[in-house]
């Protein structure tokens, strides 16, 4: 075909402008990207290929946050944990950016490339309208088998990003040293806002002033399999010095179930392991008709058969926590009886077969199921399905309540999987832990907390699946975990409380003002000196009790009203009912309805004042839109003090009360009780030796 000259330059032309327009389109793509709502945003830029965060906004305190760094992510891969000396650390800033995925108001999603190692990763943000918070994940894909040892799904350098929760103990042996530090957020000291990993044994740390939320993983993925990490959280409120609030209103949302109060009998202080259904129904029916009958409590939530159910005398290679001849088999008739009172079946049960269960383990071992030492491997694919098994049987059953009592050990000694590799837990032969027992002493020492976190995650991630499952068969199941467990909050996204952890399941003490300082002296350890950010409303503190009578009403009274002031919704109650007395069912009778009228502060509830365990006043106070209540508790034996506070937002007053009318459930208050007061007023109350006082307010 021939071309005129005319032609041939009008085409010529034509090339000229598609490649001027080409270049300029390129001029011109979009290098920027915000992804918000009305309360908080973020700034997202691929010039250059490379994805960062450019800003941070948080619209409720007027803050704009500029990062520091330009990194965006940072993974560890490896050839195997085993495998020393192949491990490489990759941040977005070895990644190239290949397309914008996705751009709606909801998500932002983007394809990063790394040629060397063969990855790739989707980096995905997430908000919803309604939320002061947003969401971020990394989907990770590559073209050969790797091990994903540490994901940091968020990396961010803030000026004032600070980690407040600061213990690390991931110790085998020692009393009340259990503080693993996982699952803790982070936050920021000037611009309000929160940071972490919504898994429970994540570990978020700073240094440098930089943010890494992630945790470690230690497992492999196939060449092109796909995994999808736990998200990171940023979040914000309106005021630096309260965002401990705000992060547990956010846990309020994101929680499986919402909070409740959960009142309950367990039988073990009655009966120990002595337990049978007989007995179980007697004090079922006492408790029902003391409390329910005769005093108009409402009906319990539940009524628990603690440890003692169990058969250890046979086979569970098969089928485990099968019930001995002390119970129906299928617990028919325990399941009449608390029916009767109005209530629900619970049952104690240990994950790591510790306590009653223990004298399973050898006979599992040799069945070749996954045995450590005294407990089972959580992270045992053989075991740990036949207790999810159990668990979901006896939740169809219609078991409403659990408690999980020994999961990776208990209050003095833990037990890890190290050489499970046949099995997929990560193991790490170069620390020479051939010889290492489980529960080891030498294991005590930091340079083996990877390891030893390797089995933490890996029994925590198989336990999540089976609390997913219960609550699909019951979304109203209770669920705790005692002992061997750790305080992260993430936990409340699969349970709904946590042993507290470091503490006896009896307060020591030869009187109840020494009870009283033993327990709240680990409240204060745990949540004001370690600054462990964990809503006190979701605690399990193995109170209160009462195993014989002769006390006063007084004595009981204020033993009873401080414990349950302490404002947490599990409410489950020790006692030996034959021993109770008319008047201590009457003291058991008024504290049940008086933690029914309060329980809605609970969800603020937070401890103030001084250390217990110094002979200095403290309490509890919790508050809404509609009042609150205030305890206290002079905690010396020999000296009066008098003790002054303000009714601020320090305090948890609500901005939104104003005038409030004082009362108490207790007649030892009477300085105080009729007056009118309003926020920002300076109270002062005093306080006998031992004494326990209890102020509400209400605006009525």
């Amino acid at each position: 075909m021939k071309f005129n000259k005319i032609s041939f330059k009008s085409m010529v032309f034509i090339v000229l402008l598609m490649i001027i327009v080409s270049a300029n389109i390129q001029c011109t793509q979009k290098s920027e990207f915000t992804i918000g709502n009305n309360f908080l945003s973020r700034t997202i830029s691929i010039d250059g290929g490379l994805l960062h965060t450019l800003k941070l906004e948080n619209k409720v305190s007027v803050k704009e946050l500029v990062p520091k760094n330009n990194t965006e992510f940072q993974i560890r891969i490896s050839e195997g944990t085993d495998k020393e000396g192949t491990d490489v650390i990759l941040t977005s800033a070895d990644f190239k950016v290949n397309k914008v995925l996705s751009e709606t108001p909801e998500k932002l999603e983007f394809l990063l490339i790394n040629k060397k190692h063969d990855l790739e990763v989707e980096v995905v943000y997430e908000i919803q309208a309604g939320n002061f918070y947003m969401n971020k994940f990394l989907n990770i894909r590559s073209g050969k088998e790797l091990t994903l040892e540490r994901i940091d799904v968020e990396t961010i350098q803030l000026d004032d990003m600070y980690q407040p929760y600061q213990m690390k103990q991931i110790t085998a042996w020692g009393p009340s040293q259990w503080r693993p530090g996982l699952g803790q957020p982070l936050y920021t000291k000037q611009s309000a806002t929160f940071w972490g990993t919504e898994f429970p044994a994540s570990y978020n740390y700073v240094e440098n002033n930089t943010a890494y939320c992630g945790y470690l993983w230690g497992k492999a993925i196939q060449a092109g399999e796909t995994y999808s990490s736990y998200k990171s959280v940023f979040g914000v409120g309106d005021d630096a010095n309260y965002i401990q609030d705000t992060f547990f209103d956010y846990i309020d949302k994101i929680r499986i179930r919402p909070l409740r109060l959960q009142v309950q009998y367990n039988s073990w202080f009655d009966f120990g392991p002595g337990v049978d259904k007989e007995k179980f129904a007697a004090s079922v029916k006492k408790v029902s008709q003391e409390l329910n009958a005769s005093r108009s409590v409402a009906p319990l939530s539940a009524f628990v058969i603690d440890d003692g159910w169990q058969n250890v005398k046979i086979d569970w290679s098969d089928k485990v926590w099968k019930v001995n001849n002390k119970f129906d088999a299928d617990f028919t008739s325990s399941f009449e009886n608390v029916r009767e009172a109005g209530s629900n079946l619970g049952l104690w049960l240990s994950p790591g077969c510790n306590f009653g269960a223990r004298p399973t383990v050898p006979l599992m071992r040799e069945k070749g199921l996954e045995a450590l030492d005294q407990y089972m491997s959580l992270a045992g694919p053989q075991y740990m399905q036949l207790l999810e098994d159990r668990m979901v049987e006896l939740t169809e059953m219609g078991v409403s309540y659990f408690k999980l009592d020994g999961l990776f050990g208990h209050l003095n000694r833990r037990e890890f999987d190290f050489n499970g590799d046949d099995y997929g837990v990560p193991t790490m032969p170069q620390l020479d832990t051939k010889d290492f027992s489980p529960a080891d002493e030498r294991l005590n020492d930091p340079k083996y907390d990877e390891l030893k976190t390797y089995y933490l995650v890996a029994g925590t991630e198989r336990l999540m699946q089976i609390f997913e499952k219960q609550h699909k068969v019951n979304p109203d199941v209770y669920i705790v975990i005692s002992n061997g467990a750790y305080l992260s909050p993430w936990w409340l996204q699969y349970i709904d409380a946590v042993w507290m952890i470091n503490a006896g399941d009896a307060a020591g003490g030869s009187n109840r003002n020494q009870e009283l300082v033993y327990r709240d002296g680990v409240y204060y350890d745990t949540w004001v000196t370690e600054k462990t950010q964990f809503p006190i409303n979701s605690v399990f503190n193995h109170e209160p009790k009462k195993t014989k009578t002769g006390e006063s009403r007084e004595q009981f009274s204020e033993y009873l009203w401080m414990n349950l002031s302490r404002g947490t919704g599990f409410v489950e109650l020790y006692i030996i009912t034959q021993n109770l007395s008319e008047a201590d069912w009457d003291v058991l009778a008024d504290g049940l309805k008086w933690v029914r009228k309060v329980f809605p502060y609970f969800k603020y509830a937070k401890m103030h004042g001084g250390n217990p365990k110094k002979g200095e006043v403290y309490g509890y106070t919790g508050w809404n839109e509609n009042g609150g209540y205030t305890s206290f508790h002079n905690p010396s034996e020999t000296e009066a003090q008098t003790y002054s506070f303000t009714l601020g937002r320090a305090f948890g007053l609500n901005e939104k009360l104003d005038k409030l009318f004082i009362s108490s459930p207790l007649p030892n208050a009477n300085e105080l009780v009729g007056k009118a007061i309003s926020g920002g007023e300076k109270l002062e109350i005093s306080l006998q030796p031992g004494e326990v006082k209890i102020l509400e307010f209400n605006k009525n």
